[in-house]
């Protein structure tokens, strides 16, 4: 996908993220940072996560492409807030010292990404699907990314997106520890395209009092 049509994209799909607007919604559930947060320094932070700047080969691993909003709690978008996303690689291991698995690491995956929300709140990412791995000896975390998403005048969020149609989400002990409405806002929906795969995720975040 080139840079026009990621964009492009972007546009056709904003109706549909938009849609919610003035209704009122529930904040994003909050999640754990978890031990992976970034640590590493590095100078591509973009939207594309599936090719570093500077190198030719992209990540291995399925495309996917995250388009949504940041809205408030009167379903209002919410302005040059600040996305990060940060993620495991097509294998299952992060770009983190702490990160001690046997998986391989992807030199030409980006691992982590901050992007601004545009007019009408929206974002959007371009990454691969993160591998599934063993948290402990009985725990298998379902793919998932963690987003961090912050505005002035606002509450934090730090959360975690899962993958629909995902089998572990329904074993997972972090998912499953929270409502039925607050999965439902946790796990991403998929979009029809013919050519990519397309999730669409919206964050809301409430005001500070």
């Amino acid at each position: 996908m080139k840079r026009r049509e990621f964009l492009g994209l972007g546009a056709l799909l904003g109706l549909g993220s938009l849609a919610k607007a003035q209704e009122v919604l529930a904040p994003t559930p909050p999640e754990v940072k978890g031990p992976f947060y970034p640590v590493i320094a590095q100078a591509d932070r973009d939207f594309d996560l599936t090719q570093v700047e500077g190198r030719k080969q992209k990540a291995k691993g399925r495309t996917v492409v995250i388009y949504g909003s940041v809205l408030d709690t009167n379903g209002r978008a919410i302005d040059n807030a600040s996305v990060e996303i940060w993620q495991a690689n097509s294998a299952g291991r992060y770009r983190h010292p702490s990160d001690t698995s046997d998986a391989p690491l992807d030199e030409n995956f980006q691992g982590w990404a901050i992007v601004p929300s545009g007019k009408n709140g929206a974002f959007r990412f371009r990454t691969i699907i993160p591998g599934a791995y063993q948290a402990s000896s009985n725990w298998t975390r379902p793919p998932h990314i963690h987003f961090k998403v912050s505005k002035r005048g606002y509450q934090e969020v730090i959360t975690q997106m899962h993958f629909p149609g995902e089998p572990l989400n329904d074993e997972d002990l972090l998912l499953q520890r929270k409502t039925a409405a607050e999965r439902r806002q946790m796990i991403a929906r998929e979009v029809d395209h013919k050519e990519y795969k397309v999730l669409m995720y919206d964050i809301v975040l409430a005001r500070i009092a």
